[in-house]
């Protein structure tokens, strides 16, 4: 049952709340907000809402700049990490019109919701379940300068094997050995249990938490399966929720994908599968991992896409120094069970009709979640519209480990981007898909090409500390 304002106006009073925090989303996928004192927050704050500039947003609307956000009740939780008691709620941003507001198109949520109508007016589906898997490092410290007289970047984590000379107590874990490592080397184990307490009090379900493959402060927390536009809200959370409980405990976290040279990278693998009336549009005993024609065909629109897909799902420089081979990094475009080394794997631990699925294993945490979810529906929905069976395309499935191939056998696979400049003119060159039924906005894949050219051309610009290391001298 829905909440309502009424419903809001009780939970203030009862936990005591002197703020009202409304969380709004950039372009870039951060968290920005406005707060209220609880006794201004009505009725009329959720039919009025609350006034913001969309340009300051990253939108580049062809309306006026001024939106107004309307809160989601739905969303209304106690925030954890303020010291006055404060009530957090996320929304929606609409357009200031009359008679009534109208949804601001280019808004992330606004999206999402508009590729799950897309998908049930299509009558494939009527639900996406996904699980986002959340890799991130924890460091002990961290700090960076870019200034034309010093260029560089200092980071520690304390169990890390570069400390074995001064950690004190011989509580170090070798390089790329932490996988599930135990106490006393997991140092972060109270850190990561009280974040997931946080985001069960979030209604948030969680499977599990664990240190990764990296020694330098590397750990996964994985989400239970949900619904996708009610996950695109969970990532903003759980992203919220680790970096404000890190600070918590003395340390810092980030998603970058790769933080460290030499280190695994940190990524964010999508295990996704649709439903139609409550049953699975994925299951089928009799094919292939036994998944139907409709989830090979998903698959199929997936590896169509991937190299415009990769400038959503990968948005940022460093997200492609992290597909690179060697690291259990997805760099082939193929799907597999049970490999690694393909973009899509299918999991052999997945038996059930019900949770039949398969994983995309090349996004990073650094998207826009709004964004990459719905960019992967609707890319899976053009493979179903238009029967792309990836087997016929030759891209799998490939049941040995690309990364062992021959020489001459991988010459004849193809792989993902190696740059996010590749990646967006890919993106330049394939968005229909994503434009169908209007769910992105032609205007808005405009703004983040532009915007992220942008980007990419003020970070070329920046000598590297290792180009010294390699050119200085010549």
């Amino acid at each position: 049952m829905k909440k309502t304002a009424k419903d809001i106006i009780e939970l203030i009073k009862k936990e005591g709340i002197k703020m009202v925090d409304f969380k709004m989303v950039d372009i870039n996928g951060q968290f920005r907000h406005v707060t209220i004192p609880a006794e201004n927050f009505s009725e009329d704050t959720m039919i009025s809402g609350i006034g913001f500039d969309a340009s300051n947003y990253g939108y580049a609307v062809v309306e006026k700049s001024d939106m107004v956000f309307i809160p989601d009740p739905d969303t209304a939780l106690v925030d954890p990490f303020c010291e006055i008691p404060t009530l957090s709620m996320t929304g929606n941003a609409m357009i200031i019109d009359n008679p009534t507001n109208r949804p601001l198109a280019q808004y992330p949520r606004n999206i999402v919701l508009a590729a799950e109508q897309y998908m049930k007016d299509s009558g494939i589906a009527d639900t996406m379940l996904i699980l986002p898997e959340f890799e991130f490092y924890l460091f002990d410290q961290v700090g960076w300068e870019v200034a034309p007289n010093s260029i560089g970047v200092t980071l520690d984590t304390q169990q890390s094997y570069w400390n074995s000379a001064t950690e004190g107590k011989g509580v170090i874990v070798p390089k790329q050995k932490a996988y599930h490592i135990a106490k006393p080397f997991d140092a972060a184990y109270e850190c990561r249990s009280e974040m997931c307490l946080h985001m069960k009090d979030a209604g948030i379900d969680i499977n599990y938490h664990h240190p990764e493959v990296a020694a330098s402060g590397q750990f996964e927390i994985e989400p239970q399966l949900g619904k996708m536009s009610k996950m695109a809200d969970a990532t903003m959370m759980i992203k919220y929720i680790i970096h404000n409980t890190a600070l918590k405990y003395g340390k810092s976290a980030t998603f970058m994908p790769k933080p460290i040279y030499g280190e695994a990278g940190s990524g964010m693998h999508v295990h996704m599968l649709l439903l139609k009336d409550g049953q699975p549009v994925f299951s089928d005993d009799n094919g292939y991992a036994r998944l139907s024609k409709e989830a090979h065909y998903f698959m199929g629109g997936l590896l169509k896409h991937i190299n415009s897909l990769c400038a959503i799902t990968n948005p940022s420089t460093n997200s492609f120094k992290r597909l690179v081979p060697g690291f259990e990094a997805p760099v082939t475009v193929g799907y597999a069970t049970s490999n690694r080394s393909a973009v899509i794997r299918i999991p052999a631990y997945a038996k059930s009709p019900d949770k039949r699925r398969f994983e995309l294993r090349n996004p990073d945490a650094t998207c826009n979640p709004y964004f990459c979810y719905a960019a992967i529906l609707m890319a899976g929905l053009d493979g179903i519209k238009n029967k792309i069976d990836p087997h016929a395309n030759g891209w799998g499935p490939y049941d040995v480990n690309l990364y062992h191939l021959p020489e001459e056998e991988k010459a004849k696979l193809k792989h993902l981007p190696t740059s996010l400049d590749e990646a967006l003119t890919a993106l330049e060159n394939d968005h229909d898909y994503l434009t169908a039924g209007g769910v992105f906005p032609e205007e808005l894949i405009k703004n983040l090409i532009k915007t992220k050219r942008e980007e990419v051309r003020e970070l070329s610009k920046i000598p590297h500390p290792a180009e010294f290391d390699k050119y200085y001298n010549l």
